[in-house]
């Protein structure tokens, strides 16, 4: 340990040598040094670096580092002086909603309905206010619906942010460590989501490092932790847990069968490293998990992590935006690339060595437009190895077209409402359910039907969260955003559903209605509340507009089982008699189905060498890996849990 502080304050004191030549001394440094993945100089004049636009881009081409300025604690404002000051020098048209700190980057974040009239013209406000405050100003336009997860996000980050200084500062030490050895082989394990759905987690290690993809949990097999939990029981993870050497763990997106696990292994102190993240995962993974968390506490079982271990999450994630690339370790360097599948998830593109070998692993993605998401990224710099999903890897798994799902979609809830009935369609919170809002909303402003939308769940909360990312959604989307001056989000045929009361008398009226519900594989959340209330009615329909897990009650019902027992008050188990209709339509899903997932190989660049079919049915994950072979010719295999496999 002695040994590697003293290689780090050794490159440090190299960097700091370099620096203090090409900065200006008017600038006052008085610090240089690693903050996660980032190289922080901390000065008490920023303007003098300000002024010149390419010394920080000269700084990062010779020290080969992403750097970042930041004012020396000591010269900031407090930050109730800096917001008073700030509200004097942004017009008041600007409309201003909020102002936050963040003392951890020295960053102070201006909320504004104008955001122009914050930055100014050539930027000049921007520059007032960093000259009177000295907080390094973030702008960012008002979502039109706040979050209190973001709102939370940011008092944690606040209140904690002395502690997170430090985290950050450990982070980067252990990244710019000494290498032990020279990179020359990789290999993965796979501890869940090979040759099955949920439970999502992969270990990469080199003989230098050693990286989690993904740590979820398959919540429809949660009376068996064996099933549900990623495989602790294999000998490398065990190893890498007892001796505390997991450098990061690498999220591709928010979804519970690849995030939902991350509190526990706080809980129980199994790791203290960062989470690599864009910005919208990690605000909707931390919603998710509270969710989890809470439905779990109110089904009466213990739950696995606390709402403080959901805290720990917060403030070990590192934030990536699309494209930047960082370092993560000694011999991995990390970027972040869109995978279409829900807000902020990604592919992961690792870059392991020096050239060694590069590896894309593209949780679950999409590769079509969609009403939210551009299409998955497929162009890389290299790539040698891709590791893909699989959930709708079959020969025969063609998702209806979009236009032809939406008309069907459509032609259900007509033929539902002539009826006088209720349709429920049970969709998870993030992803889907904002899929099937905008099909509702533009059916509807163009006279389509007058219905209520009811939204439960977490659905609000995560659409809001939507709002607060709109440079995360499809250009089309941001075009009516931003140049139509129209929101389709804020429509008023939505109706949240604020409580418990709210939604007995949606279930008593004999109105018609449209309720979109979470969880969407009805998999505890009010879903099932409605479902055991509407299912013995035939006026009503459900509509299944997402995959189905094994083993839960959604894909009984999609089965066509007919009677089912649920737990009702008091812990009593009725049967519930299904006489609605029961319709799936799988056009709206996430995933990229047969055609695309075959396009995806033939169209990404550069080619790659070798091709490892994962997350998906074991049937699914071989006959993808071998067609895949058959029509390209590449090296291919469908692993299962605890195999491991060498890629150099």
């Amino acid at each position: 340990m002695i040994k590697r502080e003293s290689y780090v304050e050794d490159i440090l004191k190299e960097i700091r040598e370099i620096i203090n030549q090409m900065v200006p001394r008017e600038a006052r440094i008085t610090d240089v040094e690693f903050e996660g993945p980032e190289l922080v100089i901390y000065v008490k004049n920023p303007e003098a670096i300000m002024q010149d636009g390419d010394l920080i881009k000269n700084l990062a081409k010779v020290l080969k580092k992403r750097i970042s300025v930041r004012p020396d604690p000591t010269v900031l404002l407090k930050p109730e002086e800096a917001e008073k000051k700030i509200r004097e020098i942004v017009p008041s048209e600007a409309e201003i909603t909020n102002i936050s700190f963040d003392p951890s980057v020295g960053e102070v974040i201006i909320e504004a309905k104008k955001p122009g009239l914050v930055i100014g013209k050539n930027g000049e406000t921007l520059r007032l206010i960093t000259q009177k405050v000295h907080w390094a100003p973030k702008v960012v336009r008002t979502p039109p619906l706040q979050s209190q997860t973001i709102y939370s996000i940011r008092q944690i980050l606040q209140t904690e942010s002395r502690d997170r200084r430090s985290f950050l500062r450990q982070v980067g030490r252990n990244i710019y460590r000494k290498p032990e050895l020279k990179s020359e082989w990789i290999r993965i394990t796979g501890l869940g989501g090979f040759r099955e759905v949920g439970r999502s987690a992969i270990l990469l290690q080199t003989n230098e490092s050693y990286v989690l993809v993904d740590f979820g949990i398959d919540v429809g097999a949660l009376n068996d932790p064996k099933k549900a939990f990623p495989h602790f029981d294999a000998p490398e993870f065990q190893y890498v847990l007892k001796e505390g050497i997991l450098d990061a763990v690498i999220v591709t997106h928010a979804h519970l069968d690849h995030s939902g696990l991350l509190p526990y292994l706080f809980r129980y102190k199994l790791f203290d490293g960062p989470i690599y993240v864009t910005p919208p995962t990690r605000d909707l993974m931390v919603l998710l998990q509270k969710d989890f968390m809470e439905i779990q506490q109110s089904n009466g079982v213990e739950p696995l992590y606390r709402a403080k271990d959901i805290k720990e999450v917060v403030k070990h994630s590192i934030t990536l935006e699309y494209g930047e690339v960082r370092d993560i370790s000694p011999d991995i360097r990390l970027t972040l690339h869109n995978a279409g599948h829900i807000l902020g998830s990604s592919i992961a593109h690792i870059h392991v060595g020096n050239g060694l070998h590069n590896i894309a692993v593209t949780g679950d993605f999409k590769f079509i437009p969609t009403r939210l998401f551009e299409p998955a990224t497929a162009r890389f710099p290299r790539l040698e190895t891709l590791i893909m999903e699989s959930t709708y890897g079959g020969s025969n798994d063609h998702q209806m077209p979009r236009d032809e799902a939406e008309k069907r979609l459509i032609e259900v809830i007509h033929q539902t409402i002539r009826r006088k009935g209720k349709v429920l369609i049970p969709a998870m919170a993030v992803g889907r359910s904002q899929e099937i809002m905008m099909v509702l909303e533009e059916y509807a402003r163009v006279g389509g039907f007058e219905i209520p939308i009811y939204l439960d769940g977490m659905i609000w909360e995560a659409t809001a969260i939507h709002t607060a990312y709109p440079e995360y959604l499809s250009r089309s989307l941001r075009d009516q955003i931003f140049h139509e001056g129209y929101n389709p989000f804020l429509n008023e045929i939505f109706k949240p559903v604020a409580n418990a009361s709210e939604r007995r008398d949606i279930i008593d009226s004999e109105e018609p209605a449209i309720i979109i519900a979470s969880s969407g594989m009805l998999v505890g959340g009010p879903s099932v509340e409605y479902f055991r209330e509407l299912a013995e009615d035939p006026r009503n329909a459900i509509i299944f507009v997402s995959y189905q897990s094994e083993g839960t009650l959604g894909r009984q019902v999609q089965r066509g089982v007919k009677e089912i027992p649920l737990i009702g008050e008091g812990g009593k188990t009725e049967v519930i008699r299904v006489n609605m209709e029961v319709y799936t339509i799988d056009g709206f899903s996430g995933h990229a189905d047969r055609r695309e997932l075959m396009n995806y190989v033939a169209k990404i660049k550069p080619r790659p060498e070798r091709v490892i079919t994962i997350h998906g049915e074991a049937q699914k994950c071989l006959d993808l890996a071998s067609s895949i072979h058959k029509r390209f010719g590449l090296s291919t295999r469908a692993p299962n849990n605890l195999d491991a496999i060498r890629l150099k």
